[in-house]
């Protein structure tokens, strides 16, 4: 009995483990985009979705590009404003 429920246990543990290294990953493109979907302004977009995976400036306007699991996802942003959002990749 005290075997089967180490045995038991371990597997729980186990199982919990994975689903935690899982939740670890880059999100999808599709989980970037809802999480962004109300966004305006830079500040907020930061507050969504942390600090993008690179920033490209050309004079006002920077493309920030976050990478997922599945492709990337960038946004266009002129001064504070995030202008437009585009996926790509996968």
């Amino acid at each position: 009995m005290i075997i089967s429920m180490r045995k038991t246990r371990a597997v729980v543990l186990g199982a919990a483990l994975i689903f935690a290294l899982a939740a670890c990953g880059d999100p999808t493109k599709e989980d970037i985009i809802e999480k962004s979907r109300d966004v305006d302004t830079k500040t907020q977009l930061t507050d969504k979705l942390g600090k993008p995976d690179d920033i490209a400036k050309v004079g006002p306007v920077e493309k920030w590009t976050y990478k997922a699991s599945n492709g990337t996802v960038v946004f266009i942003i002129t001064g504070e404003k995030v202008a437009l959002q585009t996926a790509g990749g996968n």
